[in-house]
């Protein structure tokens, strides 16, 4: 079952470092008023500056909030973090205003000229109208959960040290690593849909008439009708990725390398060019809509279950190079298919999921993690058997009229109360103070939690 990294990291007894991601959180929501409109109010000035404010900013639309927290070693660290930096942004808002806790837009305005587009300098606000003009304003409103994930520094220590006849710079192993684990997240994305996709309709405006899925779906996020461009990358290895994406920038099928949003992204520096030499540091995987029955947006028995499948792909054996873009587009395929199948129905994959599902029981099983792992995965199974309990499903009962709404402002009320009762306010912003990562963890907690 083991690659034959994976069973150097197994006879050296180092599982559970492949299980120590380090990582980060990126949760955007809408702002909207209590009548379930975009709100019409400026950016909350309690929260910061947008634009040098590394925690709390924007991205596409200035309604469009975006909540960033600092590297975690555990889930539930990154979760802490999570829930206070909302509840920071939750209390700033302005009187009336609340968090859209779905990944699809409230109700767009047919004149959507009027609604202003993030204001994050004059680069990047000729990016979002160019953007605008190829892709149409509804395609950028789309929000979601983006999980950054790094490998534990001790399982580079430990592979390199014994395979240097193999990778003759550690830089060489880490863009290995990566890349395997970004093929593995690829490949099986169509099974992250199913099981977390929680966009089964739109509301109104944000399709054109007659456009759109002709009935309710597992995701219209992550299918073809949902967020941004189709370009697919190249997860071969880091070089061949940094040239699909740096042709489509210099043929112009995207605006610049920044455009490339596919469901993983390799991230190392701000210079893409370089990332082979300089290598990767983390991956940020962007396929999870907002889970809208938590107030963050994510839970964190999702996290786990991430991480045991990076784990999964570090440890057993990759692709041959020459598979990796057949078998990905084959993937994108499945995600196609699972994304827009009815939110009920037994997916046409049924007996794939759960053949994963197995092996990932049966991986958590020898490495002896704990209950909470199998109690998730027990959880998840019953997905996999039973349409009716994922979350798209859930969601279907909750429509009134073709629409969300009413559930939607439902929950973003409970959210917004629950966050103006908490004791003791975050004020760390009021002065547009630019925060390090440490002076957020001492302001947050004060000693209430200890983050790692």
């Amino acid at each position: 079952m083991f690659s034959d990294i994976g069973q150097l990291i197994f006879d050296n007894e180092a599982v559970a470092k492949t299980q120590d991601f380090t990582m980060g959180l990126e949760i955007e929501m809408q702002r909207v008023d209590e009548t379930g409109e975009l709100s019409q109010e400026p950016y909350p000035a309690g929260a910061g500056d947008e634009r040098t404010n590394p925690w709390i900013t924007n991205d596409f639309l200035e309604t469009m909030s975006e909540v960033v927290t600092p590297p975690a070693s555990h889930a539930l660290d990154a979760m802490h973090y999570l829930f206070s930096l909302n509840n920071a942004l939750r209390t700033a808002l302005s009187p009336g205003e609340l968090l859209w806790p779905l990944s699809m837009p409230p109700r767009l305005p047919e004149d959507k000229s009027t609604i202003p587009l993030a204001k994050m300098g004059p680069d990047k606000e000729a990016y979002l109208k160019e953007w605008v003009k190829r892709h149409g304003f509804s395609a950028g409103t789309p929000c979601g959960a983006h999980i950054n994930l790094s490998i534990d520094e001790h399982v580079f220590e430990l592979v390199y040290e014994h395979q240097k006849d193999r990778f003759e710079t550690r830089v060489e192993l880490e863009n290995y690593l990566y890349t395997v684990i970004a093929q593995g997240f690829n490949r099986y994305r169509w099974l992250i849909t199913y099981l977390f996709g929680a966009s089964p309709i739109a509301e109104t405006g944000y399709f054109d008439k007659n456009a759109g899925p002709h009935h309710p779906v597992r995701s219209i996020r992550q299918s073809s009708y949902g967020f941004g461009t189709k370009f697919r990358g190249d997860y071969t290895n880091v070089q061949r990725y940094v040239d699909r994406i740096e042709k489509g920038a210099k043929d112009g099928t995207l605006i610049s390398d920044y455009e490339f949003h596919g469901a993983v992204r390799l991230k190392g520096n701000s210079n893409l060019k370089d990332l082979p030499k300089t290598g990767v540091k983390y991956l940020e995987l962007r396929m999870l809509d907002l889970d809208p029955s938590s107030s963050v947006g994510v839970r964190t028995g999702t996290l786990r279950f991430l991480r045991l499948m990076a784990s999964y792909f570090i440890m057993t054996p990759a692709l041959h190079p020459e598979e990796v873009e057949k078998v990905i587009k084959r993937a994108d395929e499945m995600n196609e298919i699972v994304s827009v199948e009815e939110p009920t129905s037994v997916t046409q994959f049924q007996a794939k999921a759960k053949a994963l599902m197995r092996r990932l029981e049966m991986y958590a099983n020898q490495i002896q993690l704990g209950p909470e792992y199998q109690e998730e995965l027990e959880d998840l199974e019953d997905r996999i058997e039973n349409p009716y309990t994922t979350p798209s499903a859930r969601l279907m009962t909750h429509v009134k009229n073709d629409s969300l709404e009413e559930y939607a402002l439902t929950r973003a009320k409970r959210y917004q109360n629950s966050a103006l009762e908490t004791i003791r306010p975050f004020k760390g912003f009021d002065q547009k103070r630019k925060l390090s990562a440490e002076d957020l963890k001492t302001e947050l907690f004060k000693g209430s939690w200890e983050p790692q």
